[in-house]
């Protein structure tokens, strides 16, 4: 899929989970849990000992049983993690800052990714180096105050809120409400305490109920 047609998925979806453990086979439950919810786009950061082997797992899952899936990488910190995480096939990936040689890289072998920004000038920085969908990272800090005041500068630049944001439909309702893009939403919708024993099919219940509050308030 090509780099417009992803970033329109995560558009369109308004929502991306994202999610690190190190058991695979409750990372599997996991993606499981939210796909039944009918999430489409999924990212799995790379925060554990296991990240890239429960990727490339995950990978080969959703190439067998999901194939609609967009599964993306977060925490991406340097070229070489980029490097590695496109060679196990990821989608998209995702990074909580603006690294110069992420760039370039993704650039070359024209892999969506979706930097970290933090100020004005990190978010021209991305878009002056072709990168139009930007995440707001940490949201809790930087408020639904400060997305209100910088989307008028920036009226090309989609924004992905992560960091802060809740599946509280306040919460939720104040981000879209200010020219959100997207949230992202990590362990107020995905415990970090997942195990074998959790209630799966509550978290597909969960999130069935984030999707359609957030068709309420989605751009």
């Amino acid at each position: 899929m090509s780099k417009i047609n992803v970033l329109n998925e995560v558009k369109s979806a308004a929502v991306l989970p994202l999610f690190y453990n190190d058991s695979l086979e409750v990372c599997k439950n996991i993606v499981k849990a939210l796909y039944n919810a009918g999430i489409r786009c999924i990212e799995f950061t790379n925060r554990g000992k296991n990240a890239l082997d429960n990727f490339k797992a995950l990978i080969e899952l959703k190439q067998n049983q999901y194939q609609d899936l967009l599964l993306g990488i977060g925490t991406i910190k340097n070229e070489n993690d980029a490097r590695v995480f496109v060679e196990a096939k990821a989608d998209f990936l995702v990074s909580p800052f603006f690294v110069q040689e992420i760039s370039d890289y993704v650039n070359d072998v024209k892999v969506p990714w979706i930097p970290g920004c933090m100020t004005p000038t990190e978010i021209q920085t991305a878009a002056l180096h072709g990168h139009f969908m930007v995440k707001l990272f940490p949201g809790n800090i930087l408020s639904p105050s400060f997305v209100s005041a910088v989307k008028p500068l920036f009226p090309e630049i989609e924004f992905l809120i992560t960091g802060g944001v809740t599946t509280e439909e306040e919460n939720i309702k104040k981000w879209f409400a200010v020219g959100a893009t997207a949230v992202g939403l990590g362990s107020n919708l995905i415990s970090n305490n997942w195990s074998l024993d959790s209630d799966y099919d509550q978290l597909t219940s969960n999130t069935k109920a984030v999707l359609e509050l957030i068709s309420k308030y989605k751009n």
